[in-house]
């Protein structure tokens, strides 16, 4: 049910109903042959109105669609609630997660788990998918079942899995030169060397790419490995030695990431989107080249994320970097619940899944808080990565609460509260206080500059006050030398 905009938008309607009906109508008779064969020159005049009357009727549809206004009481239920569905959705699994208790019944959950699989499925597909089809598998599964059943179902998928995992400490010998050991010194520096040095590397490559901001790629490299200090005696795995955290870590490894991906950025900003057809390429090497450009972006945009120009801005910087250390964060303790080792091929695609739809999902971030007017709702891309980031951290509070709720230090947790309550403090001033003082000075400074205008003097040496007349066209002597 739709309403009417004005009387003029009613008729502009009336009128183009009557174009399209005169239209169909001709198409009709052109179609079923009711043109005299004897009157050629008729058809064919028809024949391009009436093609021209459908661009018309195509056109003034989507303008109608875009400026169709609501005052958000008959087409509330017609909107996608992406925001509103995602909150509901998320407080039912903290229920579910947090104050229901499991049953034992493998059966039982696994229908449960199938039906909630659905449910996210159609909320998915109400707010976002509503043209295409969406066949992905949602780790909402696990979130209903126990814990050891969920281990036990690793086995499906690869029958060496559901096997508790040997400890291994990052954090004993933190000595860079060893003179203990005479026919190796540097041993503890070779034994840090695994595969996680060029998963490093190259993880923060792509989030690089994926960010577009070299600010925020080391603001969120730095706190990650706070948050590794902070809660290692969670899991054994984050007790890494002080060079390793900072030395291999941050500049090595995430520091050469970052560069080369913002080298990369560099190129990909500068190089020329210049899109021609392979067979219209004369050289063979041009023809190798433009396969090679087949696999880079179609276009490029620059991310200017301005976290301190606005509030909106601001919040939403937050909320990019808290959601991608929790993202950080879930790889690690999935692993420790699951009983995954770091190096199976499961561990491996969904950082290759979170890669591609995470992409994608920064772009759509970034278009909704840059544009709110044109992009009104969150990408659908968005919505999944936040929808599966939280439901990741529900399934390891589930799985290992004893875990998570090992207290923290009270020096690490003053610490945090401390930081908290700095970027607290500088939000308030810097978008409230700030402003408002500003705007107090600017208030003030015009108030001021009003009387002294008032009271400059003229060419003659007189004062006036200008009329209603000489504050649009200028003074009266002004005036006079215009008009002579």
């Amino acid at each position: 049910m739709t309403k009417p905009e004005s009387k003029k938008s009613g008729v502009a309607a009336i009128n183009a109903t009557g174009k399209c009906a005169t239209a169909s109508s001709a198409a009709e008779q052109v179609n079923n042959g009711s043109v005299e064969p004897g009157c050629p020159d008729q058809s064919t005049p028809i024949k391009a109105k009436v093609m021209k009357q459908t661009s018309r009727e195509s056109l003034h549809r989507r303008n109608t669609e875009c400026e169709v206004y609501d005052d958000g009481t008959n087409t509330f239920f017609w909107r996608a609630h992406t925001v509103t569905v995602l909150f509901i959705l998320t407080c039912a699994l903290v229920y579910v997660t947090l104050l229901e208790e499991t049953p034992q019944d493998t059966a039982y959950n696994t229908k449960r788990g199938i039906v909630a699989s659905i449910l996210v499925f159609l909320c998915f597909g109400v707010t976002q998918a509503k043209d295409g089809p969406f066949t992905r598998p949602h780790p909402e599964f696990l979130n209903f079942i126990t814990v050891h059943d969920g281990r036990q179902f690793m086995k499906y998928i690869d029958p060496k899995l559901g096997v508790p995992l040997p400890e291994r400490d990052y954090g004993g010998n933190c000595l860079i030169y060893d003179p203990g050991n005479t026919t190796d010194p540097f041993h503890n520096i070779w034994d840090k060397m695994d595969g996680f040095v060029p998963a490093h590397f190259l993880g923060w490559y792509i989030k690089t790419l994926m960010i577009r901001d070299w600010w925020m790629c080391m603001i969120i490299s730095v706190m990650f490995e706070f948050l590794e200090y902070s809660l290692e005696h969670q899991l054994p795995n984050f007790s890494e030695c002080w060079w390793d955290h900072w030395i291999m870590d941050v500049l090595v490894c995430n520091g050469l990431g970052i560069y080369c991906g913002m080298k990369t950025l560099a190129w990909l900003s500068m190089k020329p989107y210049q899109w021609q057809g392979l067979w219209n390429i004369p050289t063979y090497k041009g023809k190798i080249k433009r396969i090679a450009f087949q696999f880079t972006p179609y276009s490029w945009v620059k991310f200017e994320w301005k976290p301190a120009s606005n509030l909106r801005r601001w919040l939403a910087v937050l909320g990019i970097i808290f959601m991608f250390l929790l993202a950080e964060l879930n790889t690690f303790y999935l692993k420790f619940v699951l009983w995954m080792p770091p190096e199976h091929y499961l561990v491996l695609l969904r950082l290759v899944f979170f890669v591609n739809v995470g992409g994608v999902a920064m772009r759509e971030i970034y278009d909704f808080m840059d544009d709110p007017k044109f992009h009104k709702k969150l990408g659908q891309q968005a919505w999944l990565v936040a929808a599966i980031t939280v439901t990741e951290f529900l399934i390891v509070v589930k799985y290992d609460p004893n875990t998570i709720m090992l207290p923290i230090p009270f020096f690490i947790m003053q610490c945090w509260l401390l930081g908290i309550l700095l970027i607290f403090i500088w939000t308030v001033w810097r978008f409230f206080i700030r402003d408002i003082t500003l705007r107090y000075k600017e208030t003030r400074r015009r108030k001021q500059e009003v009387p002294a205008d008032r009271d400059r003097p003229l060419g003659n040496g007189s004062t006036a006050t200008p009329s209603g007349r000489s504050k649009l066209n200028g003074s009266s002597e002004t005036l006079r030398q215009r008009k002579s």
